[in-house]
């Protein structure tokens, strides 16, 4: 059969308890190689923040870096775009010429040959 632990027993144990911790903690806080244990934990924290400083500019650089490519290309792209704008533009150009010359041709052998035809007709009705 177990023993249960009556009312004041539990409460000189937790009095107990808290007394313990209590002195722990005083115990602590006097302790002569706390404040070189609370000077390398802020030279830790500094190292750490020092690092995580470093990897965030690092991912800045980066990340400037790939905008600058991206520009780049963006900007070749339509480089190529305008280049192949004025390609297609020169040669619509140079075929309209080619068509304006082929019609202004076929115009003036249409006009000579109908001033020889006058001709001819104008021949017939003298004789």
């Amino acid at each position: 059969m177990t023993k249960f632990k009556e009312y004041s027993d539990r409460r000189s144990d937790a009095s107990n308890a808290k007394a313990a911790l209590l002195e722990k903690f005083k115990s602590a806080t006097a302790a002569p190689d706390l404040a070189v244990k609370l000077a390398a934990r802020a030279e830790v924290a500094r190292a750490r923040d020092a690092r995580r400083a470093a990897r965030e500019a690092e991912k800045l650089e980066q990340l400037q870096i790939a905008a600058a490519e991206a520009a780049a290309v963006v900007e070749e792209d339509v480089r190529r775009q305008a280049a192949e704008a004025a390609a297609i533009e020169a040669s619509q150009s140079a075929q309209a010429r080619r068509i304006a010359l082929v019609l202004s041709d076929e115009a003036a052998r249409k006009t000579a040959r109908d001033l020889r035809y006058a001709k001819r007709k104008a021949a017939q009705l003298v004789a």
